[in-house]
């Protein structure tokens, strides 16, 4: 579907029901992810003879941990310290977690700003059920000149951090992202293509 990208394809799974989950499976895809709790519950019930990873690629509220925090591969949603002390409170082993960075500075969008990342790096370190492991962003809608910057912007982070994964393009960037060496990309209504 994308070729020549040597990472991981997320089918964003909110575009899809599970018989069309269960063809995307069958084709090789097998990292899924969902962005509302409610509905992650209900798709990984209905999918769990699937040897499948979940993401969880959606704002998490802290009051939700506990329904989802065991049965995920990777949160690509930490964006507060809060939402780290519920994580704490209720992982039974430690839970692979990306930094949600809101580069584009909108206000409807979460994450953390970058003025606030050196603090929130040191706070995170009293949390060990958290393993941080990289970033994640998402461009700004119709204007790749800032898409761009901002990918490039988190490609920089992931350097000066060491933190190497980053989760960053979705159906309509995907490109610019590979082109500043995303490992995940978070694919929706492409995957329509597979099932026709």
């Amino acid at each position: 579907m994308i070729k020549d990208f040597k990472g991981t394809i997320i089918c964003a799974s909110k575009y899809f029901d599970e018989k069309q989950l269960r063809k995307i499976y069958d084709q090789g895809y097998h990292d899924f992810g969902e962005n509302r709790v409610q509905v992650l519950v209900e798709k990984m019930n209905k999918l769990k003879d699937l040897d499948i990873n979940w993401h969880f690629i959606g704002h998490l509220q802290s009051n939700k941990v506990k329904e989802v925090i065991n049965d995920i591969a990777f949160l690509h949603t930490l964006d507060r310290i809060s939402l780290a002390k519920e994580i704490q409170k209720h992982a039974n082993h430690k839970i692979k977690c990306l930094i949600q960075m809101n580069l584009t500075e909108e206000d409807q969008k979460s994450g953390l700003y970058l003025d606030k990342l050196p603090q929130f790096l040191l706070e995170i370190k009293k949390y060990d059920k958290i393993e941080l492991i990289g970033f994640m962003t998402m461009g700004k809608d119709e204007d790749e000149i800032k898409t761009n910057e901002v990918f490039k912007k988190l490609y920089d982070l992931s350097q000066t951090y060491k933190l190497p994964l980053l989760s960053m393009g979705m159906s309509n960037d995907y490109e610019l992202a590979i082109k500043h060496h995303a490992t995940h990309l978070r694919i929706g209504r492409k995957f329509y293509d597979l099932l026709n």
